[in-house]
């Protein structure tokens, strides 16, 4: 029996890959992760907007969805913020 399903590690790359291609902005990092009951749910940090100094560019938190194969089914934006910034503590952990 063979399972046909991607790996973890494939859904990670494809995902960052298929957000950059439709927003076309820079997927940077994949700050959460888990399987769901219809696929896949990330988060994905972007850069949004690049300045100078690099601490002051705008990234964004967008939340994705795949299907079980991996493929993107839905996106979007859940925070914005400056890179050099960090998170403030906000009740339920997000």
């Amino acid at each position: 029996m063979t399972d046909d399903r991607p790996r973890p590690r494939e859904v990670l790359r494809e995902a960052r890959a298929q957000l950059a291609e439709l927003t076309g902005m820079t997927a940077e990092s994949v700050s959460s992760f888990a399987q769901t009951e219809d696929g896949w749910s990330l988060e994905v940090e972007v850069l949004e907007l690049e300045r100078v100094p690099d601490t002051m560019s705008l990234m964004a938190t967008y939340q994705v969805e795949l299907d079980p194969e991996g493929q993107l089914t839905g996106y979007r934006r859940v925070r914005r913020y400056e890179r050099g910034r960090a998170d403030a503590h906000r009740a339920g952990g997000r």
